[in-house]
């Protein structure tokens, strides 16, 4: 098959692109570079298999060129500076959800009818069901970046009905892992890096995630895919345990070997749209017969190591 990955120079998506490189299939690569890295591609780009187009998801015509002959997209691709959406408010309506029905509207006029697409757990707000499974009812949004991605996937479901397109949907907890560039376990290293004896910490450090490890998340993507057959397929992807944001501390410190005083900014989140508790319901994707391989704590620690030896990242020009 010949795929299409929107954000295919990111974390999350050049991973993918390399998984289903291994796999045999030809994928384009499209990324315009603002949060992802050539480094990432490195090994991808030596594939005859593999071809990037550079282009920005509001470019309709570097879009229309880059998904001519796919058979699938992985739509990745969206702003993932999410502590500061209140800063950038039209950010995450550009970039998540008018670029979510570009990347329908040309798959649409160039017969592209399957598309997976990278969503978030921050959908449910503060839950009122914990875990939060998918048929849970949504609260009232508390987050720009989760409010953008909600109405993507309200735009997707709409295509599926409209178009005969199939979706597969996929709500993430927060992914960690080798490539990781942003969130808390880098902010972590990066501070400790700089300054081994204090570490600032947003929040009481009593607010609870769920983390999922990077090559777990596209095993799962890749199971839904295989064996979700509806038309609109919506999956938790999660572990089945959370931990507050002191353990992560804890880990990270410890494998370090570091004791550094704690300063707390206060409150029970780190900033404005922050969910001091985030755990989903995983048993849908599990009933496929996914599981993940590694613990929380096993991927924060993997996601150290693959910093520690990859100080480049910690540039704030990176």
């Amino acid at each position: 098959m010949r795929y299409l990955v929107t954000g295919g120079a990111g974390f999350i998506g050049s991973t993918l692109v390399d998984r289903l490189l291994a796999l045999g299939h030809d994928v384009t690569v499209f990324d315009n570079l603002s949060t992802g890295h050539e480094r990432f591609l490195a090994d991808s780009r030596r594939s005859p298999k593999c071809v990037v187009v550079p282009g920005d998801l509001l470019d309709g015509e570097s879009l229309q060129r880059a998904i001519a002959g796919a058979d699938f997209v992985f739509h990745l691709a969206a702003n993932a500076d999410v502590r500061f959406g209140l800063e950038h408010p039209r950010r995450d309506l550009e970039q998540n959800t008018i670029g979510t029905f570009n990347v329908l509207d040309a798959m649409r006029t160039s017969g592209v009818r399957r598309i997976a697409f990278a969503s978030t757990g921050s959908v449910y707000g503060e839950a009122t069901i914990v875990p939060t499974p998918e048929d849970a009812p949504f609260p009232i949004q508390t987050s720009l970046y989760a409010a953008s991605k909600l109405a993507g996937e309200s735009l997707i479901q709409a295509y599926c009905h409209g178009f005969g397109f199939q979706a597969h949907i996929f709500r993430f907890v927060s992914i960690l892992g080798e490539r990781y560039s942003h969130g808390h376990v880098f902010d972590f290293y990066r501070s400790l890096s700089r300054d081994p004896a204090t570490l600032r910490v947003l929040g009481d450090g009593h607010q609870r995630k769920s983390y999922l490890y990077v090559q777990d998340c596209i095993d799962a993507m890749l199971c839904a895919i295989e064996n979700a057959r509806e038309p609109v397929n919506v999956f938790n992807l999660g572990t089945d345990e959370y931990c507050e944001v002191n353990d992560s501390i804890g880990w990270i410190t410890g494998h370090l070997g570091l004791r550094p005083a704690l300063a707390y900014t206060g409150g029970d989140r780190g900033w404005i749209g922050d969910n001091p508790f985030i755990f989903l319901d995983t048993a849908k994707i599990r009933s496929l017969g996914w599981k993940p391989k590694l613990s929380i704590r096993e991927g924060i620690i993997a996601t150290v190591d693959y910093l520690r030896a990859n100080a480049w990242l910690l540039d704030d020009r990176a």
